[in-house]
């Protein structure tokens, strides 16, 4: 009785090299005819114990097991058996091995059976991993012949044939130098007599061409075994032997895999990651590999590439990967990064369409087919020798990312179905790190657009200041931080400097800081003080935390954020800023001494401690230089904010050079440094406006100041060379002049501004804002400011210490006059002096007040 486990069908025995197995041979009944000293090793019993008994006397008992005969019947039914086993040691303890049963023929339809055995009890860990190993890359049948002393064939089995194309009858009583004549089995035979005189087992390669395929040469191993007698004498040889041409291609084949395991994806870039595809493709699987992506891959923007039936236009590829045998690659006339044009005909519409590769073993070139409609391409393909072509897909999450076209020259074996396997294989796992790659590139797109939309495009200073500026994120690889700077222009030709930083870095930092951003130039616009500004912007903080809680009572997390805003106003030279725990800005006087004012440090936005923000007022030379920055500019990991402070100033104390060398020397300070934090810098260098630019009354507050108003602005619009204003800019003046007397008290201030606009600003010591309201047909006010706002660029109003100023703005170069309105219109409006110096709206009311 016997005991025996199958292998599952489709599954291989776990086999060491034939050379370390133990070999026995047994006739039609199961005994035991030859044996040979490995076996002796394994087992313990010698060939005298065990030549010419039942093959039982080694395997152990087991009552469901089959006896030895039906055993027997079952090979000779399947041609044979393989599986593991149990086999008695001569010592009585069990061996678990691997065992494999092989038919053989003989002369006259004789049959005997050789079983291989190999000790698998032993081998554990790495070594098992080993046996699992050559098990996989061991898919090809053995072939076995067994020859007498003369070296003779005696038995063999059916595999042999396909190993060296030798027929049964033609092999069997012939030496195989005989059977194959030409020299080629004499290292063979050599090796067969010394292991026939009693020298140990041996294993040998060579190599021949197959009448199957005689463009490729197979690589063979034999390993033989001498059989032995009950005596003790030579029986015979035993040669095993197994195309290792196969093995070695599987071995290949996964080299490739592992390998592509390794190297594909060790970066987020998809070019880089498609030319990794194609060089490792070459040459283990192809002579010519080109990766070519949808062009939505490589730029990280656009829809993604759905594939199915209902595919319109080919869609645009670009050349991403290319490897060949050749210098230069003559394969591809085009390049990595161009658009390669593929024909409608072509097997890429049919990828397209059903989403399978696409194989040729012998690619057609003939007149009429898709070749043939590419004149360039055919050409290419036969200078070239383009004889086999694999074109694979690059799928992944159900989105199209590519195609690689694989392609054979030197080689003269067509691709086959298992190429393909293969090819899919590798491609697929090139397919989940180009997706990764593609992830990564769209949300870096995605993120540096996010930064780019939030940030200035340009720094607009006007008359005020002449700018530039840095920013270096500490988040490297999206490019993206909560830092932020601007440049507003404001009334009056004054300017607002902000810069601010909000707490973390990527994202969410940055998405904080546009909301911040947005929120300042808002409160910008409604002409506050850099004080009162930062009161609003912290209580807008402490909202949006509020906002973003959830759930709304859990307990909250500071937004965290600072800012420094400051208001230049080159007419006055005068500076005034204030502070939310931000760094103090860097002032760099024409003569180069560098100073950091002592402004009120302020509380961070969102903390909550209702601590009053405080502004500081500088007056600043002409040519200053300004610097705002973050504290990534200052601090680093290896030494404390005074000591970069000290080294900024050493970087600003050259005002005379051009603000971009300023810029690159200050972010220089930080290179080579580890920053905790994104780095910024706004650098402003100050202009003064032209006394002659700007001109300054005081009116008296009674009746007739509206009509000086209009006199004084027209004397001064003819020295300017600006007549063309004169009708608008009268108008705007004395619609202000008379609010300012209607609703203000004391002395009314007019100054006239002439910059990149015409300002026209109008004081009073009125604190009531005004408001622009649409007036009835029977209201007799309420279309000053209306008609204000259709003659001005903009208006508005801002508060300064005793009052207001309400101001207007006029294009220096104003449009053409609008066509007549229809005759549903109001009447045009024309202004005649009143008496008292008050305007009258010939076809209106008088003028509104706010």
């Amino acid at each position: 009785m016997i005991s025996t486990d199958e292998t599952p069908a489709g599954e291989l025995p776990d086999i060491r090299e034939p050379s370390e197995s133990a070999i026995a041979m047994l006739d039609q009944q199961g005994t035991v005819v030859g044996w040979t000293q490995a076996a002796e090793r394994l087992v313990g019993y010698a060939a005298r114990d065990v030549v010419g008994r039942p093959a039982s006397l080694v395997l152990l008992s087991c009552e469901e097991a089959p006896t030895i005969s039906e055993f027997v019947a079952r090979c000779r039914a399947e041609n044979g058996w393989s599986g593991t086993t149990t086999v008695r040691h001569r010592d009585g303890h069990g061996l678990h091995v691997s065992l494999r049963v092989s038919m053989l023929w003989g002369q006259g339809a004789a049959v005997r059976w050789l079983v291989s055995v190999t000790d698998i009890g032993r081998a554990s860990g790495e070594a098992a991993h080993g046996l699992v190993r050559e098990s996989l890359l061991a898919r090809v049948p053995m072939g076995i012949v067994v020859r007498d002393p003369e070296l003779r064939c005696t038995w063999v089995n059916e595999t042999m044939e396909s190993h060296d194309g030798i027929s049964r009858d033609r092999r069997l009583g012939r030496r195989f130098a005989e059977a194959l004549p030409g020299g080629e089995g004499d290292p063979l035979e050599s090796a067969m007599r010394q292991v026939l005189r009693g020298g140990p087992s041996k294993v040998q390669d060579h190599r021949t061409w197959l009448p199957s395929s005689p463009h490729r040469d197979h690589t063979f191993v034999a390993s033989i075994f001498r059989l032995q007698d009950a005596d003790g004498r030579a029986l015979g040889v035993c040669v095993i032997s197994v195309d290792l041409t196969e093995s070695r291609r599987a071995r290949d084949r996964l080299a490739i895999l592992t390998e592509g395991s390794a190297r594909l994806g060790s970066s987020l870039d998809v070019m880089r990651t498609s030319q990794e595809l194609a060089e490792l493709a070459v040459p283990l699987l192809a002579d010519y590999v080109a990766v070519d992506l949808e062009q939505s891959v490589p730029c990280g923007e656009g829809a993604p590439l759905q594939v199915g039936p209902t595919i319109g236009r080919p869609p645009v590829f670009r050349r991403a990967g290319l490897a060949s045998i050749r210098d230069g690659i003559p394969e591809s006339p085009w390049g990595r990064g161009e658009t390669v044009p593929w024909p409608a005909a072509s097997p890429l519409m049919e990828v397209l369409r059903t989403g399978r590769p696409h194989l040729e073993p012998v690619l057609d070139t003939a007149p009429g087919t898709w070749v043939d409609h590419d004149p360039a391409r055919a050409r290419t393909i036969r200078e070239n020798g383009m004889h086999s072509v694999m074109v694979i897909p690059i799928r992944a999450r159900r989105v199209l990312l590519g195609m690689v076209l694989f392609i054979r020259t030197a080689d003269p074996g067509p691709f086959q179905e298992v190429d393909v396997l293969l090819a899919e294989e590798l491609v697929g796992r090139a397919a989940l790190s180009l997706d990764n790659a593609r992830q990564y590139l769209r949300q870096h797109t995605t993120a540096l657009a996010l930064q780019r939309n939030l940030l200035p495009h340009r720094l607009k200073g006007g008359t005020a200041v002449e700018t530039a500026s840095r920013y270096l994120p500490a988040d490297m690889d999206h490019g993206v931080g909560g830092d932020w700077f601007d440049v507003i222009p404001l009334s009056g030709a004054r300017v607002a400097l902000v810069v601010g930083d909000v707490v973390g870095h990527g994202i969410d930092a940055a998405a904080a800081m546009g909301r911040l951003r947005t929120a300042v130039r808002t409160l910008a616009d409604m002409e506050l003080p850099p004080d009162e500004l930062l009161a609003h912007l912290d209580d807008t903080v402490q909202r949006l935390a509020e906002a973003d809680a959830d759930p709304p009572d859990q307990c909250l997390a500071p937004l965290g954020a600072t800012c420094l805003y400051a208001v230049y106003d080159p007419v006055t030279r005068r500076c005034a800023m204030a502070r939310a725990g931000h760094p103090p800005p860097a002032v760099v006087d024409p003569q180069g001494r560098v100073a950091f004012p002592d402004l009120p440090t302020g509380t961070p936005l969102g903390v909550g401690l209702g601590v009053p923000f405080e502004t500081v007022e500088l007056e600043l030379p002409e040519g200053s230089l300004l610097a705002l920055y973050s504290d990534g500019l200052i601090e680093t990991r290896d030494h404390d904010i005074e000591e970069g402070m000290h080294r900024l100033g050493s970087a600003l104390a050259q005002p005379s050079r051009p603000l971009e060398d300023l810029c690159d020397r200050a972010m220089e300070t930080i290179q080579g440094q580890a920053s905790p934090d994104d780095a910024t810098l706004l650098l402003v260098r100050t202009r003064t406006l032209n006394p002659a630019q700007a001109a300054c009354w005081t009116l008296s507050g009674d009746q007739t100041a509206a009509r000086h108003a209009r006199h004084l602005a027209a004397r001064q619009l003819a020295e300017w060379g600006l007549e063309d204003l004169e009708d608008p800019t009268k108008l705007i003046v004395s619609e202000l002049v008379t609010n300012a007397v209607r609703h203000g008290s004391g002395p009314i201030g007019l100054r006239l501004i002439r910059h990149q606009v015409l300002t026209c600003e109008v004081f009073d010591t009125s604190g009531c804002s005004p408001r622009l309201r649409s007036a009835r047909t029977s209201d007799e006010n309420g279309r000053g400011l209306f008609l204000i706002a259709q003659l001005s660029r903009r208006w508005g109003c801002r508060s300064v210490p005793g009052g207001k100023v309400v101001w207007a703005e006029e294009e220096l170069n104003p449009a053409p006059a609008p066509a007549p309105a229809p005759a549903s219109a109001p009447a045009p409006v024309v202004v005649s002096p009143a008496p008292g110096g008050q305007s009258v709206l010939a076809s209106a009311s008088p003028p509104a007040p706010r």
